[in-house]
């Protein structure tokens, strides 16, 4: 994997979380418009949707890198509009990344370069 690729998976999987969070925080904030005089929809929505556009603008451009097949990257796209779908995506994002220093290490080991 090169150095873009990895950086795209990060991008993409430090944006997850967040944006998981202030889905979150939106729904609560509307249930509390509902119930109560507190209003923090649109503030939070704000917050939410920048979150959501970075999300998907970093899922395109791993999406591209990766040459992830449709299954996986619509799986991607799926967990971003599910509640706590972002945990879920930034779990798998870091065992994908995991797994690849681990095969790049196998791969250096294999052709006799030592890592300091």
């Amino acid at each position: 994997m090169d150095i873009k690729t990895a950086t795209a998976l990060r991008r993409l999987r430090l944006v997850s979380a967040p944006e998981a969070v202030s889905f979150l925080l939106l729904l609560v904030c509307s249930v509390l418009k509902r119930t109560t005089d507190f209003n923090a929809v649109p503030v939070m929505g704000m917050i939410h949707g920048v979150l959501f556009i970075l999300y998907v603008i970093f899922w395109v451009d791993a999406w591209n890198r990766t040459k992830w097949p449709l299954k996986t990257g619509a799986l991607y796209f799926v967990l971003s509009v599910l509640p706590t779908g972002g945990f879920f995506a930034e779990r798998k994002l870091r065992r994908e990344a995991e797994d690849a220093v681990i095969a790049s290490r196998a791969r250096q080991e294999k052709e006799g370069v030592v890592g300091a």
